[in-house]
């Protein structure tokens, strides 16, 4: 069996992210609520984005930042400070033009500060990208963005947005690859937008004790993240570690 990572959660179902835990098999790495995540080793789902939908491709602004929709520069890197200790990703444009604008307007609103990194699978993927507020969800949760390419493959530390099994449904939920899972993700379209160039041993140690998400494990149901946020997370699942911030050093 083969996982797969869709926009929240592993992918399945057609209507669920890679990333997303999909309808039964193998987890999808990869996948938050509704999204896909790559295809992970046997057991696990791509990362898919769980419950987020592709019909419309609005333009990259948020009402609460209207600034949210920059070009990204040819190349920068991103410190992420966690409850682990700090990595640092570094992203290529050349890559994935609209993956990597989209990660570095949500870097620079904030968006993934103090977000979970909600499914972790040890020897696939460390998925986040889930707002901890719901109301900030609600206006990221459509707001998807165009397919690239696969021009960098999904080798060990490379980063990569949650997807569907639809055209066009990235949004904002995201995975580093913990192994090279490039045969099961690279044919499915998951596009890698940049990598880890410090730190991989922190995302090796971010806390994997849940597994998969539900329904097909014991972690995180992602769309009562989509709605309950951080609340949720901190009463049912308090050992998950977190971003405490993530900036453009660079």
């Amino acid at each position: 069996m083969s996982r797969s990572i869709r926009n929240g959660a592993l992918f399945v179902c057609a209507s669920v992210p890679l990333i997303v835990a999909g309808c039964g098999g193998d987890p999808d790495p990869g996948a938050a609520a509704g999204e896909t995540a790559a295809a992970a080793p046997p057991a696990a789902a791509p990362p898919a984005g769980a419950g987020e939908s592709a019909s419309t491709l609005p333009p990259l602004v948020n009402p609460r930042h209207p600034d949210a929709n920059l070009m990204a520069p040819e190349s920068f890197r991103v410190r992420f400070t966690t409850t682990r200790g700090e990595f640092v990703v570094e992203a290529h444009r050349e890559w994935a033009p609209n993956g990597v604008d989209r990660f570095f307007n949500l870097v620079n609103i904030g968006f993934f500060d103090d977000a979970r990194f909600f499914r972790v699978l040890e020897g696939f993927v460390a998925q986040f990208g889930i707002n901890g507020d719901p109301e900030v969800m609600a206006r990221w949760r459509g707001a998807a963005i165009r397919d690239d390419p696969v021009v960098q493959g999904n080798t060990r530390g490379r980063v990569v947005f949650a997807q569907t099994s639809s055209p066009n449904s990235r949004t904002t939920q995201m995975f580093v690859n913990t192994a090279d899972n490039s045969r099961n993700l690279d044919p499915l379209g998951f596009a890698a937008i940049g990598e880890v160039v410090e730190g991989m041993d922190v995302v090796d140690a971010l806390y994997p004790g849940y597994g998969e998400g539900a329904p097909n494990g014991r972690g995180p149901d992602q769309s009562r993240i989509q709605t309950r946020g951080n609340a949720y997370l901190s009463a049912e699942f308090p050992q998950l570690d977190h971003i405490e911030t993530a900036v453009v050093i660079d």
